[in-house]
């Protein structure tokens, strides 16, 4: 299996939308109403959605022989070297495989002057915490968080550079 991580360009939105929604519908079944979560998707993931992200962000994506099978999303390195890894998410097909661990390591690398990546985690999403805590993250603060009238309890995650 061939893993290459590069950064993600506009061409690569309809797959990265798709990823998004697989995702998304695997990982928080149970967890969050499907209504939710499509409504989540809708806004977060739509064209224009995408195209802020580029603008802003920054975006990785990871193809598995030439089919991008995953992504994830970091905000500039901001004041104190702070990085938010605002998503990642790969199909659950090809979770377990290091390429996780590949889009973490590739920003780590890029992302200059960083020193703590954080991430704010449903609680209940066990596949994402059992990730984190396995690359060193540290729970710092549990909260609720409000996603469309649905209560979400949540965890933010640190991971020291």
């Amino acid at each position: 299996m061939s893993i290459t991580i590069r950064k993600m360009q506009y061409a690569d939105t309809k797959q990265v939308q798709s990823i998004a929604k697989t995702t998304w519908n695997a990982t928080y079944e149970g967890i969050i109403p499907l209504e939710v979560q499509n409504n989540f998707l809708n806004s977060a993931y739509n064209d224009e959605g995408m195209k802020q992200r580029l603008e802003r962000s920054i975006l990785y994506v990871a193809e598995v022989n030439g089919k991008v099978v995953g992504f994830a999303n970091y905000s500039p390195v901001r004041d104190g070297g702070i990085v938010e890894l605002a998503a990642i998410y790969l199909n659950p097909e090809f979770q377990g495989k290091g390429i996780g661990t590949a889009l973490l390591q590739q920003a780590i690398n890029e992302l200059k002057g960083t020193k703590e990546i954080y991430i704010n985690v449903a609680k209940g999403n066990k596949i994402g915490m059992t990730f984190y805590e396995a690359k060193r993250f540290e729970i710092v603060k549990e909260f609720d968080d409000e996603l469309d009238g649905h209560i979400l309890r949540t965890v933010r995650m640190v991971k020291k550079i």
